[in-house]
């Protein structure tokens, strides 16, 4: 009696636990099934919903969306856009990522106040690039001095060709067509040519490496040698045998319109040539050093001077001669008186010639 008894409480005590189970399950089943949804996707009860734990299902009405007014007839059309896809196109003539942007040009540079007044009236300089050399040389706003025109049209050649800042053309040519132009006129003639020895070159002062930077490095100098005249003479600048008073107005002349000018007597560079430059120094200090030396002395010339007319033959004048000389010393052998108005020679020893 009592083992059927414990046989049936546990039975019926293992069924309520699995009924009590399936009933859990059951409703876990059902509350994870209606959980809110869009109302469009529940057109018919959820599934398994047998203990009536789900919403209640909602009837869906679409809602009526207006239409626009259509669009009258005096509007102004619109502007179509283009599509995104044209949009993001890069186009031809703009640049993109696969097209590199090209470089805009340089802006023109503007010409200086000294190259609008150096003009073809006053000389022939076109102009040329600017240096940009080792160091500190070339410079900027150069021109090519070809040629200085003369008030009356006349061209004075550069021989060679000088390149140099165009104030120190400037200053060249002014010199020429005001200083040196009347000077010509006084000898006679008229100006052709100017000897240039030396403008720009990328070198020391006197060619000494390692010294400072010359002018001639930043085209600001100018060598001269000589002004050739038209009528083929040539005004030295430091040829002696040039006239001093000429020499003295082309110093003056120079040292008033130059900063530096270095000539004979300054160094032995510049004995055969004069240098001529703008440079710009503290207090706008001037060097002029040029002495003028005065004019060779007469030398006597190597061949003798010719036979006067009225000389004798030389054959006929060493003959007599000879003759005097054979009579003077019979005489003195036989001590006879010599002739009237003779002198006695003393007779010099004989000596013995040194080699």
């Amino acid at each position: 009696m009592s083992s059927s008894l414990l046989d049936f409480r546990r039975k019926w005590s293992c069924r309520g636990y699995m009924s009590a189970g399936a009933a859990m399950v059951t409703a876990a089943l059902g509350l994870s099934l209606t959980l809110p949804e869009r109302a469009e996707a529940r057109n018919h009860a959820a599934p398994l919903d047998i203990l009536g734990l789900g919403t209640p299902q909602r009837a869906v009405h679409s809602a009526r969306i207006p239409l626009p007014r259509p669009r009258p007839d005096e509007a102004p059309k619109a502007v179509e856009e283009p599509p995104a896809a044209a949009a993001a196109e890069p186009s031809a003539d703009k640049p993109g990522a696969s097209k590199p942007a090209e470089a805009a040009p340089p802006p023109e540079k503007q010409a200086s106040a000294c190259r609008l007044a150096l003009t073809e009236e006053v000389a022939v300089a076109p102009s040329i690039p600017d240096i940009r050399g080792p160091g500190a040389c070339g410079g900027e706003d150069l021109v090519r001095l070809e040629a200085i025109v003369l008030p009356d049209k006349r061209r004075v050649a550069v021989k060679p060709a000088a390149v140099l800042r165009c104030t120190m053309a400037s200053a060249i040519a002014d010199w020429v067509r005001k200083d040196m132009v009347p000077l010509a006129a006084n000898l006679g003639s008229t100006i052709s040519d100017l000897d240039n020895f030396d403008s720009f070159e990328c070198r020391g002062r006197n060619r000494v490496a390692g010294a400072m930077l010359s002018e001639h490095g930043k085209a600001n100098a100018l060598d001269v040698r000589a002004i050739k005249l038209a009528n083929g003479q040539s005004i030295g600048l430091t040829d002696r045998t040039m006239s001093r008073d000429v020499r003295e107005r082309v110093l003056h002349s120079v040292c008033a319109r130059f900063s530096t000018v270095l000539g004979p007597g300054s160094d032995w560079y510049h004995e055969d040539h004069i240098h001529l430059d703008l440079a710009q120094r503290r207090n706008d200090y001037r060097i002029c050093q040029w002495n003028v030396w005065d004019p060779l002395p007469q030398v006597a010339p190597l061949l003798p001077a010719e036979r006067p007319e009225e000389a004798p033959p030389r054959e006929v004048a060493a003959k007599s001669e000879a003759e005097e000389g054979a009579d003077h010393e019979a005489a003195a052998k036989s001590g006879a008186p010599l002739a009237e108005g003779a002198e006695a020679q003393p007779r010099k020893p004989a000596t013995k010639k040194r080699r």
